[in-house]
């Protein structure tokens, strides 16, 4: 019988439904577990434990009523601590923002809430979700860099003290993160969830990314929170399907496009392989395999993302690093400063580049139902001073395009390795009931060995 703890959301979901499961146990036993994990891994930052109870045991009468808010009634989820939470320290990781407490929640909060969600407390981010490293362990190996920027939300969940948090991806934060820590993550069509009252780093590029262990609760979760907002200029008008059904519906071998130019040359042997392993695994279960070209316009893609983010970060910071510009790190002070600099004319002409590369994408995608590379270029490099290489989630990320990473194995020294797969604008139920079909397959259930 497994503990609360260890159950997905989908199965605490379904158990508290039939009254098998109380939503106080499941919260008591997540807490007692970040009890017991939280001095190894410093995943958690802030979490008011009265409240988390209190809301468990109110969500626990109305469900022995035989009441339901929704989908995630009396299920805990965890927030990267950049997501406004009333009455709650939002700190994004700076001394900056260090005693902020937003009057209201993010739409995302808001809609998990409704849906019968507790929020149980806010997981460490790097500084206002950038590049200076957080000081969480990755806990396959505390040597290595957990990834960032959601670097407590995916560590939260790799070890079972949630099982659902919320990342962001501005260039690779959710997708890289849970390629490193074995678990699943993500990126859905730009504009799909809503960004009201998340700390941006780039309105036109932020994501909200979705950190759970099966590529089930990943639809779960984008059930909850897709819609479009008013508060949120970039939130599309697309109407939200039942991403479950279509999950269910699109559960089969797909058409697979292969992208070896570029991620090929990037990518360890041993990451190369490991995928080149995944594809063979596929296509003898059925699967079409056919291979793609990357549009010249991939060329400027990485380029064109970097202006854009360091411009419009700067204009978010500029009246906060005009006062105290000695309280933010080095990375994320220097990024912004680079954007200072940047003329008008060139951050239209990235614009413009990232405008033509999503027509590209568009265009690449279409030939097949998803398109396949690794995940990340190499395992999580033993270095606790970088959050990694994001340059396989940048294209996706900078086109707007959905993604979402799956496990695909191990390294030879022991690391977390993933596949990442890519769909259509606003096919996001498509995407995952093919990335449900390639996890069957591919069988890769992992978990830290010291933390099962």
């Amino acid at each position: 019988m497994p503990q609360p703890y260890e159950l997905t959301v989908s199965q605490a979901s379904q158990q508290i439904k039939e009254k098998k499961l109380s939503p106080v146990d499941l919260a008591q036993s997540l807490l007692e577990r970040i009890d017991a994990t939280e001095s190894d891994l410093k995943a958690w930052v802030t979490i008011d434990r009265e409240e988390v109870l209190t809301t468990a045991k109110q969500l626990e009468e109305e469900a022995s009523q035989g009441k339901s808010r929704g989908l995630l009634h009396g299920v805990p989820v965890g927030l990267k601590d950049i997501f406004y939470t009333a009455g709650m320290k939002t700190a994004a990781g700076s001394k900056v923002y260090a005693d902020f407490v937003p009057d209201f929640d993010a739409t995302s909060v808001a809609k998990i809430k409704e849906a019968g969600g507790i929020i149980l407390g806010k997981a460490v981010t790097t500084e206002f979700a950038t590049s200076d490293p957080s000081p969480t362990f990755n806990p396959w190996n505390p040597e290595h860099t957990p990834g960032g920027s959601s670097s407590g939300s995916s560590v939260a969940v790799a070890t079972k003290t949630v099982g659902a948090a919320l990342g962001s991806q501005t260039g690779g934060s959710t997708c890289r993160p849970a390629a490193y820590n074995g678990i699943v993550g993500l990126k859905a069509t730009y504009g799909r969830i809503s960004r009201y009252g998340v700390v941006p780093v780039s309105w036109s590029l932020d994501h909200v990314g979705i950190l759970v262990r099966t590529v089930e609760d990943a639809a779960l979760m984008l059930q909850v929170m897709s819609g479009e907002d008013e508060n949120d200029p970039g939130s599309a008008s697309e109407p939200v399907p039942d991403f479950l059904k279509q999950m269910s519906d699109h559960n089969r071998a797909p058409r697979i496009g292969i992208v070896s130019d570029y991620y090929a040359e990037k990518s360890t042997p041993e990451v190369w392989a490991n995928t080149q392993d995944a594809i063979k695994q596929l296509k003898d279960a059925g699967a079409e395999v056919a291979e793609l070209n990357l549009p010249d316009s991939f060329k400027t893609a990485h380029s064109a993302q970097r202006i854009v983010m360091n411009v419009e970060c700067a204009a978010f910071h500029e009246q906060f690093h005009a006062d105290q510009a000695e309280d933010y790190g080095p990375r994320v002070r220097s990024g912004m400063e680079m954007g200072m600099l940047v003329p008008a004319t060139k951050y239209l002409q990235a614009q413009r580049l990232r405008r033509q590369f999503r027509q590209d994408m568009v265009q690449l995608v279409q030939q097949v139902d998803i398109v396949l590379t690794p995940a990340i270029p190499a395992p999580a490099p033993k270095d606790r001073n970088t959050t990694g290489d994001a340059s396989f989630q940048v294209p996706w990320t900078t086109s707007g395009l959905p993604t979402v990473t799956i496990p695909s194995g191990l390294s030879d020294n022991g690391m977390p390795l993933a596949v990442q797969l890519g769909a259509l604008p606003f096919q996001e139920g498509k995407l995952l009931g093919a990335a449900q079909w390639c996890q069957a397959v591919l069988g890769v259930e992992l978990s830290p060995p010291n933390y099962t």
